[in-house]
């Protein structure tokens, strides 16, 4: 079952600018001056963005002289889609058993 850290984990990921921010950091680390050019978003913004990431432990950090990097941590959508694979699981044995609650 979903639990309210993967709910709070769906709220940080549906924000579209996020998204396509995990996106990128999929195909690479990347740097916040990468990310902007990417994303097209002003640096204040992308930097809000990503902090919203780092606190929900989507990304981390890695210092390389006066940048940042940023790299995605593949270990938390694992355990998402954890979660998801279950619910699709459930709901194929409830359609498969015909599970079906009588109404009063």
């Amino acid at each position: 079952m979903l639990t309210s850290v993967d709910a709070d984990l769906l709220r940080v990921l549906a924000d579209p600018l996020r998204l396509q921010i995990v996106t990128l950091l999929a195909r690479e680390t990347l740097c916040t001056t990468h990310l902007v050019e990417e994303t097209g978003a002003r640096q204040t913004n992308l930097s809000n963005h990503l902090k919203v990431l780092r606190e929900a432990g989507v990304v981390e950090t890695e210092p390389c002289g006066r940048f940042t990097y940023y790299k995605l941590r593949p270990a938390v959508l694992e355990k998402l889609a954890g979660s998801f694979a279950e619910l699709a699981a459930t709901a194929r044995q409830t359609e498969a058993n015909n599970t079906k609650r009588a109404c009063p």
